[in-house]
């Protein structure tokens, strides 16, 4: 159950034969029945509980529960991971421009949303982490930001888009996506160990966003399947489609489990004396 404090921004509600199921709704809001709402909202009539209604337009933008810092730390994240969308599709669209220095530097810009991206899982995570660290919330969200811009500055460099550097591009990637593990060991020992709650559901979280992240390199590099079946899978199926498909299955899932490390730290408030082990 939430702390007396987090009560204070909140209150519980019941909806409809859910009798046992809380749900925090920010103060002012209430929750309607199908029979009570407007006409204009009656759209299902089989979804009979749970609605809102009346509200005014600031109202209406309040989500459920969030702070202005949890929407400060989330448009951070989208907004990471919808340039990181952009830059690819801008590269895509420009890369065959007569001009080989306009399709270089798209090509950067792909690299850098890359970048970009991958910032975008580290904030939340990073932030809901060790929200009750405050040291070391600042310690990996300073390194992480130093790393990025070590890999911004490694793309000015005349020879990073030749090949005698793409070796060196994936190993840069890499390094910087899988820098994430040393924070997240960090976080489990600062936990308590695999053997309390959130670590088992979180660990698996994380398990799964990093194989997926591994997966879409695989393919990446490895051209594969169309070094099986060249000619074949010149406009669908090809390695770099299903590199763009892993990428974004695994923003979408780090989002969602971000959303879940929120949530818990809704429901479980820091002790009064953070630790900074």
């Amino acid at each position: 159950m939430p702390s007396a404090k987090f009560q204070k921004n909140a209150q519980y509600i019941e909806l409809g034969s859910y009798q046992y199921w809380p749900v925090l709704v920010p103060r002012g809001i209430r929750m309607y029945t199908y029979e009570q709402v407007p006409g204009f909202l009656k759209e299902n009539p089989y979804i009979t509980d749970g609605y809102r209604a009346y509200l005014t337009s600031r109202l209406c933008i309040k989500r459920l529960g969030a702070s202005r810092e949890d929407y400060v730390i989330y448009s951070i994240g989208l907004f990471c991971f919808q340039v990181c969308m952009l830059c690819s599709a801008g590269y895509h669209l420009f890369c065959c421009h007569r001009s080989e220095k306009t399709s270089r530097r798209w090509m950067v810009m792909d690299y850098a949303g890359i970048s970009i991206g991958i910032i975008g899982c580290y904030v939340p995570g990073v932030f809901y982490a060790f929200y009750c660290n405050n040291y070391w919330r600042q310690v990996y969200l300073v390194t992480v930001l130093a790393m990025m811009l070590a890999v911004f500055f490694a793309q000015i460099h005349p020879h990073y888009l030749t090949k005698k550097w793409q070796q060196l591009r994936s190993v840069i990637f890499c390094a910087f996506a899988g820098y994430g593990l040393i924070p997240t060991v960090h976080w489990i020992w600062l936990s308590g160990g695999f053997s309390t709650g959130i670590v088992q559901e979180l660990f698996f979280r994380v398990l799964i966003m990093y194989v997926l992240a591994v997966a879409a390199i695989v393919f990446y590099t490895s051209k594969v399947p169309e070094r099986y079946f060249p000619g074949q899978l010149n406009y669908l199926g090809s390695s770099h489609q299903i590199w763009h498909i892993l990428v974004v299955l695994m923003f979408y899932w780090w989002h969602q489990s971000a959303l879940f490390l929120t949530n818990h730290r809704h429901s479980h408030p820091c002790p009064d004396s953070p630790r900074h082990s």
